[in-house]
């Protein structure tokens, strides 16, 4: 296990992202977590070779923690906060509610069944 304090950073903020409810199988975590895993821990050897461990290459730590503070900075909204929105830009006045049914569409979608997602397809085709 690395005693690394930028792969606990890293560690620690990847158990606090929150899951693709969208896409299950494909999770920034876990992509993630095999990256700084490659990269800080030593691999071990294939079956059967009497080889050592291989040491991690040469990390720059300065430039690790500089990812690892804009993962934290994702994590709090900083650019939200920093960069606010007024409320009219979520409001086009060619379809004031566009963002407010995409919103409950995306919140829908994980848990909609099949025979669900076939009316929505149908509903989407025909228009009057």
């Amino acid at each position: 296990m690395s005693k690394s304090i930028t792969y606990k950073h890293y560690l620690r903020a990847l158990s606090r992202w929150p899951k693709d409810p969208l896409r299950p199988d494909c999770q920034f975590q876990d992509i993630m977590q095999k990256r700084i895993d490659r990269k800080f821990l030593p691999s071990k050897p294939k079956e059967g070779e009497d080889k050592p461990l291989v040491a991690p290459s040469a990390i720059n730590e300065k430039a690790e923690l500089e990812q690892v503070n804009a993962l934290y900075s994702l994590l709090g909204n900083r650019y939200t906060q920093k960069y606010t929105l007024s409320k009219e830009f979520m409001k086009p006045a060619s379809n004031p509610e566009h963002y407010t049914n995409l919103i409950k569409e995306l919140e829908e979608a994980p848990t909609r069944s099949w025979w669900g997602n076939v009316l929505n397809r149908w509903k989407g085709a025909v228009r009057f």
